[in-house]
């Protein structure tokens, strides 16, 4: 399914998830390499990879994780995307729980 994605789709997927790893205001060591291994698994160039890890240092803008504006073909992919990732540290904080649980009331 990764591999349907056009260029915007991945980078968009990788938006979301960076900012799930944000969801605690803190990105651990764990979703760092998360993020490295979606990076790999989505085929990421360089440019886009250098513009995902900026969002580990600075997460993404409100307006470019907007739910709404997830393909409806790729709902259960980004849903299960950010499951994984907020799952990485083997902590999911309530702060993660509310935005997962929101992500898919918005993504119905």
């Amino acid at each position: 399914m990764l591999d349907k994605l056009s260029r915007e789709e991945r980078l968009q997927l990788m938006r979301f998830i960076c900012s799930f790893a944000w969801a605690d205001l803190q990105v651990r060591d764990q979703e760092r390499a998360f993020v490295r291994k979606m990076i790999l698994r989505l085929h990421l160039d360089a440019e886009e990879a250098k513009q995902v890890r900026g969002w580990l240092e600075v997460p993404p803008a409100a307006d470019d994780v907007d739910p709404m504006k997830i393909p409806r073909a790729h709902r259960q992919l980004f849903l299960n995307a950010a499951r994984e990732m907020i799952s990485s540290d083997g902590e999911i904080g309530e702060e993660e729980r509310e935005s997962l649980s929101l992500l898919d009331q918005l993504t119905r």
